[in-house]
């Protein structure tokens, strides 16, 4: 296994948060969410909207080969797939939020300076296997799957996508945690230079971090993703590689991963620390627990705005129910 140990100017991933008593609340235009809301944000003249979007520039010899991969058939959906030209616009990601543009789905627009390339990420903490590590000799190492997965947002809408990648729990134990860490923190690349939104919501506790117990982070459904669509990811989709944990809400599945830490303690996370009371740490899809500003009973279809009514654990609790009991 290739490790990298000479940080990259670009790799500063110390951003001191600046307090604000007051900030631009992450949802606030969800109090005007309905249905012919989510349909007119996918209106057919958004979805032939040409995107700035161009060919991700992560690259290593023989990548290739890794997309598309085989599907493991052992998480089937229970709806249609949704359209790679939907689900490649209508996504969010805070650090490309434009100050000309406040609409948080039109990030494709705004991520074309984003450098993927040469990705590396830093392991430390509590784990045997530290230093910094190459995407691409993690993929060779464990190779890419796709899987097909529900995908539900904290604010009710919801798809359904394949994901390329590896499971995490590869991922852990070639990491191979000590017994006392009982918790993984993951962080996200920030950069003012690159993401507009780094730099204009200083606000904001950036960089982003989410984090996982040890057990949801090995659990069978728990998934690093590099590519989706059968292709490597998109920028917007959090190129080049992100977490995906299928049984709870979008926001924890943090983007463009590039450090992770085994830790004793639960960590802070991004959401949780600007609205502790709107997103908890564990966050599960739940319908009998109400977000406090809307009921999370029902979900909507993307791009048609269908109602369903929420499955619990976003339907996976054959997967995950016994990690909370």
């Amino acid at each position: 296994m290739a490790h990298i140990h000479i940080p990259k100017a670009w790799e500063d991933r110390n951003i001191t948060p600046i307090e604000e008593s007051t900030y631009r609340h992450r949802r606030q235009f969800i109090k005007e969410l309905s249905l012919f809301g989510i349909g007119a944000a996918m209106s057919p003249a958004l979805l032939a909207h040409a995107s700035r979007e161009e060919a991700p520039n992560f690259t290593f010899e023989g990548q290739e080969k890794y997309y598309p991969a085989k599907r493991n058939d052992r998480y089937p959906l229970d709806r249609k797939m949704t359209k790679e030209s939907v689900a490649t616009q209508y996504n969010n990601f805070y650090e490309f939020i434009h100050p000309k543009d406040p609409n948080i789905y039109n990030v494709y627009k705004y991520v074309h300076t984003f450098d993927t390339s040469d990705w590396t990420i830093k392991v430390g903490g509590m784990c045997e296997n530290k230093g910094t590590f190459h995407l691409g000799e993690l993929i060779k190492e464990f190779g890419t799957e796709e899987r097909t997965y529900r995908f539900r947002c904290v604010e009710r809408w919801a798809m359904a996508v394949p994901w390329t990648g590896f499971p995490m729990a590869k991922l852990i134990a070639f990491l191979q945690p000590k017994a006392k860490a009982r918790f993984v923190r993951f962080t996200s690349f920030a950069n003012r230079n690159q993401m507009p939104g780094v730099l204009n919501q200083e606000w904001y506790p950036w960089p982003y971090q989410e984090g996982l117990s040890i057990e949801e982070a090995t659990n069978e459904l728990a998934f690093m993703a590099t590519g989706i669509y059968g292709k490597p990811l998109p920028k917007q989709h959090g190129a080049p590689i992100r977490c995906v944990t299928p049984w709870k809400y979008g926001y924890k599945n943090i983007k463009s991963v590039v450090k992770i830490d085994f830790i004793r303690f639960q960590p802070k996370t991004f959401w949780n620390s600007v609205t502790p009371d709107e997103y908890p740490f564990v966050s599960n899809v739940d319908p009998g627990l109400p977000h406090p500003r809307w009921s999370q009973a029902e979900e909507y279809m993307i791009p048609n705005g269908r109602k369903r009514p929420t499955l619990k654990y976003n339907g996976y609790g054959e997967f995950v129910a016994g990690l909370y009991e």
